[in-house]
């Protein structure tokens, strides 16, 4: 069951569903906004008035394009890149490359959509955006993910610029094809333009802490919920979903505020280790040998792997979602709560369905949603566009203290939000609210356009 639409804001949702058939999990992201949205139009009766929503859940351009490539037994390959270019009214778009085989329209727009709003959070002067492939980096040599990355940006370079579209990486997309992909740009353009991609090696142009800001970021905004509530990290058992780049610096981070990460997961299942996750072990497997997570229990004997297995089932009080979408139902949050869990922070992007934030919300735990808890990579890549324009660069402890304090700003406008609208607690309405206001009045500021 979802929350009922305000009467104003339901024709605009039939109207995107109308408009955007087929395309799911658009449709969920547009839906959790609009839910929060009727109190705003009543403050505000000059969004309704601009047309604010519909405009906002309308992209600005999408861009579909061929990606033509030859694999290593020279046959041709042919792949489809997109990039949604959503919302421009705070910056310039900024969002990730996903290149994954689920990757069609519906998630990028998905993705892109609640974007927009995420990157309003962090304060920083950047528009939403995202984009990808089809393409599966699994399995594939080191020089077919080459000829893949240029073949890619061969066509996306036209697109970008440090004051027009500024992409990152995201799932499937790391330092190595960022790499191939900035080098193609330096190549087609003869320009080097640091500031068309972040996430770059730290030796041309890379920020540190931009490799653990996703996961060190959501950490920071779970961590100033329990303040919030008068609790720490302090002894908690947390579960933590995934094993790439978010999970692992999510780990990393819980563990030097006093907490234990017991389980982490991959596609196939999850592992459960009651003495804490050897997270040295997983970087082992995950980063320098990209094998599986079940070849944990091949070193760490006393861990137990469960294949195809739920993760969710863990015992935990807190839990960090940081794999992909919809990966907690209704059913699996039940399950949390009733075993002990007391906050939930995604570090994903909508890892929660409907059903199972209704759960959240309704049993009053802390439950930070993505837009929020997750902002941490973009606000990093944003700091990485501030160093790259000044050709500076900054060291590991002074740009994690910028990060902390983003996502501590980020909680309190979240925080206060939900408190002025008459819900208190609720970091859903707050996130979603004050992200979406400061859009709304940037737009209305530069009118109809």
């Amino acid at each position: 069951m979802t929350a009922q639409l305000d009467e104003k804001v339901e024709p605009i949702f039939q109207e995107v569903l109308a408009r955007n058939p087929g395309e799911t999990e658009f449709h969920q992201a547009v839906r959790e906004v609009l839910e929060s949205l009727g109190p705003v139009l009543v403050k505000n009766p000059e969004f309704t008035h601009h047309k604010i929503i519909e405009r906002i859940c309308e992209p600005e351009r999408q861009i579909i394009f061929r990606v033509p490539w030859q694999d290593d037994k020279n046959q041709v390959q042919i792949n489809r890149g997109f990039r949604v270019e959503f919302n421009s009214a705070l910056g310039p778009y900024k969002g990730g490359l996903r290149f994954h085989p689920s990757v069609y329209l519906g998630i990028i727009k998905f993705l892109g959509f609640e974007q927009i709003f995420k990157n309003s959070l962090t304060g920083l002067p950047i528009g939403g955006g995202k984009g990808g492939s089809d393409f599966d980096p699994k399995g594939k040599s080191d020089d077919e993910i080459m000829r893949f990355c240029q073949s890619f940006m061969t066509e996306l370079y036209r697109h970008l610029g440090e004051y027009t579209d500024v992409p990152a990486g995201d799932i499937g997309v790391g330092g190595r094809e960022i790499g191939y992909m900035f080098g193609q740009y330096k190549r087609i353009t003869n320009r080097y333009e640091a500031g068309i991609l972040t996430g770059k090696g730290l030796d041309w142009g890379g920020s540190l802490v931009r490799t653990e800001a996703t996961g060190y970021g959501a950490v920071f905004f779970v961590d100033e919920m329990l303040k919030a509530r008068k609790d720490s990290f302090e002894g908690k058992v947390c579960t933590v979903s995934g094993s790439g780049n978010v999970a692992i610096y999510t780990t990393e981070k819980i563990n030097q505020l006093g907490g234990k990460v017991v389980a982490c997961s991959d596609s196939n299942g999850y592992i459960y280790d009651e003495k804490g996750i050897d997270l040295e072990l997983v970087q082992q497997l995950k980063e320098v040998e990209r094998r599986r997570i079940k070849d944990y229990t091949g070193y760490r004997k006393h861990a137990k792997y469960v294949a195809k297995g739920n993760i969710w089932e863990v015992p935990c009080q807190v839990a960090m979602p940081s794999a992909t979408q919809n990966e907690i139902n209704g059913k699996d949050a039940a399950l949390l709560v009733k075993n002990g869990c007391i906050a939930v922070g995604e570090g994903a992007n909508m890892p929660t369905t409907p059903e199972g934030v209704k759960v959240f919300l309704e049993a009053g735990i802390a439950y930070g949603p993505g837009k929020a808890a997750n902002a941490g990579g973009v606000a990093t890549s944003a700091l990485e566009m501030q160093q790259n324009a000044s050709r500076d660069s900054w060291d590991f402890e002074y740009t994690e203290k910028r990060l902390q304090q983003i996502m501590k700003n980020i909680h309190q406008n979240c925080y206060e939000t939900a408190l002025e609208y008459g819900a208190p607690g609720n970091y859903v309405v707050g996130a979603n609210i004050a992200g979406f206001i400061k859009v709304a009045n940037a737009m209305v500021a530069m009118g109809v356009i």
